[in-house]
């Protein structure tokens, strides 16, 4: 664990409390930096919130803008989660804000909101023109929901995920993700099903915020090897994204609407698109141990974060695209926090006919030979393996040309921790 997470640790609750009063608390004593930060990007959703934010923020910078981003998890360091002007916040930045913080009397604050607090002090100190922040867990009682005036409310893709916080229904969870619209500032929504558009829409209403949605007001797809977006106005013949991924197509879509919304000029939105990097987003590994031992065995090694039903049949989309280009022989390697629908997550990968072996992690992870069960009565041939390195080299043994690290972003954290494949400074 990297010294940032552990004084965090160590000085804040790690529990998850969805509540305003002591973010609004905390932040009026630092002297109000929610409202002082530049022009706001406000991202919420349950999947592609970090790559259709990687997308805005490429865009944006290709077109000279310099461009704060606040994002949640971190993979291998702390610092990831803020980044400042384009580049990440400082060890010695981020430990004075945070001693500014913990000086703070009255009100014990969780580890989530003293960081997205650092993260708005450290944003309103540090001159730009935008500022990407992307919600930590729902919308309406988010420790970012602080922010009352944003320029633009993104929603991407709502699905299922933190029930035990958001609910069991599509509509609830849409409803607490929507609110993040506030009055007059335009909501940017992604294609979402009935239940949860039309909980959008309600809150729309309620908000007076105008929506500008996909599938009705524009669209994006895959053509020539390239992408199209077409909204009400024009047609753009655009590169394909730099993310992996029949799913990166929408992404990149919402991000270039928003692009439109921020007048970017096309050539930005088009190298932005080409230059956007997301670690643990069917990344490809070729460092470090496990990239060289599936280099030596001529396999491919690739490594994704999504951990919920959805990010499932959207990893099971990008198999098959990739299965029939150049079919393989395939193996996941997967590891869940035990309060995921892992049920749900290999359901959605049963079709694919890959092998599964399960792993855990540091922290709450589900067992091992518990998570193989579940994969097996999806139909799924699974055996628990104790390591990540034990579960490659059985998945290689097994003949396999093509490997998934999947499940969690802890998960993708300790991979590429021990992959040296770092976050981009």
């Amino acid at each position: 664990m990297d010294p940032i997470s552990e004084r965090l640790r160590a000085r804040h609750p790690q529990k998850i409390d969805l509540s305003l009063d002591r973010m609004r608390t905390l932040c009026a004593v630092l002297g109000e930096p929610q409202h002082r930060l530049p022009p706001v990007v406000h991202v919420a959703g349950t999947n592609g919130k970090g790559s259709t934010a990687a997308f805005i923020r490429a865009m944006a910078e290709a077109a000279g803008l310099r461009v704060h981003a606040y994002s949640s998890p971190h993979l291998v360091r702390f610092n990831e989660r803020i980044r400042l002007a384009g580049e990440l916040i400082s060890d010695r930045a981020l430990g004075i804000i945070l001693d500014r913080i913990e000086a703070v009397r009255g009100v014990e604050t969780t580890v989530f909101e003293s960081t997205t607090a650092a993260a708005f002090v450290a944003m309103a100190e540090t001159p730009a023109d935008l500022a990407i922040i992307e919600v930590g867990l729902g919308g309406t009682l988010d420790a970012t929901n602080v922010i009352e005036r944003p320029l633009l409310s993104v929603i991407t893709p709502v699905d299922l995920d933190h029930a035990e916080f958001l609910g069991t229904d599509l509509a609830t969870i849409a409803g607490e993700k929507a609110g993040i619209l506030k009055p007059g500032a335009r909501g940017i929504v992604a294609r979402q099903s009935e239940p949860a558009m039309a909980a959008i829409h309600a809150s729309a209403g309620r908000a007076t915020a105008p929506l500008t949605v996909m599938g009705t007001d524009f669209d994006a797809w895959a053509e020539r090897g390239g992408m199209v977006f077409q909204d009400l106005e024009r047609f753009l013949d655009l590169p394909a994204p730099a993310l992996f991924g029949a799913h990166q197509i929408d992404n990149a879509g919402l991000a270039v609407a928003v692009a439109l919304e921020l007048d970017l000029p096309e050539d930005a939105i088009a190298e932005g698109l080409k230059s956007a990097r997301w670690p643990a987003r069917m990344q490809r590994l070729t460092a470090g141990p496990y990239g060289e031992a599936a280099r030596q065995a001529d396999a491919e090694l690739w490594l994704d974060g999504g951990h919920n039903p959805h990010a499932g049949r959207a990893l099971a989309r990008t198999l098959e695209d990739r299965q029939r280009v150049a079919p393989r022989p395939l193996a996941l390697i997967v590891g869940m926090l035990a309060n995921k629908d892992a049920g749900g997550f290999f359901e959605a990968l049963k079709d694919t006919g890959a092998q599964v072996f399960t792993v855990g992690f540091e922290g709450a992870a589900a067992e091992p030979e518990a998570l193989a069960a579940v994969a097996r009565g999806r139909g799924l041939g699974a055996m628990a393996a104790g390591s990540v390195a034990e579960a490659l080299d059985r998945a290689l043994a097994f003949g396999a040309g093509r490997v998934v690290i999947c499940g969690s972003l802890y998960l993708a954290g300790e991979v590429l921790g021990a992959s040296a494949e770092t976050w981009p400074d």
